[in-house]
């Protein structure tokens, strides 16, 4: 199920998605929509760099498989 948002663009940015939907015969909401799709994995690339940076910080702690079996008592 779609559900509806409000989102303001620049007006250049506006312009070019309306080129690319013209171009491609698809909708804003379509180009839109495959544009933030497609960002969401350099968004995952972000966290997990910074989520390997607090480890190597020692700010986050690491379970080994084997730890994480035992606490669970899948041993």
């Amino acid at each position: 199920m779609k559900k509806s948002i409000n989102l303001r663009l620049d007006e250049g940015l506006l312009a070019s998605l309306d080129c690319y939907a013209t171009e491609m015969e698809r909708t804003r909401t379509f180009i839109i929509e495959k544009a933030i799709s497609a960002y969401f994995d350099t968004l995952d690339e972000i966290i997990s760099d910074k989520r390997i940076d607090e480890i190597k910080r020692g700010n986050t702690e690491v379970y080994s498989l084997q730890q994480v079996a035992e606490q669970l008592g899948l041993d």
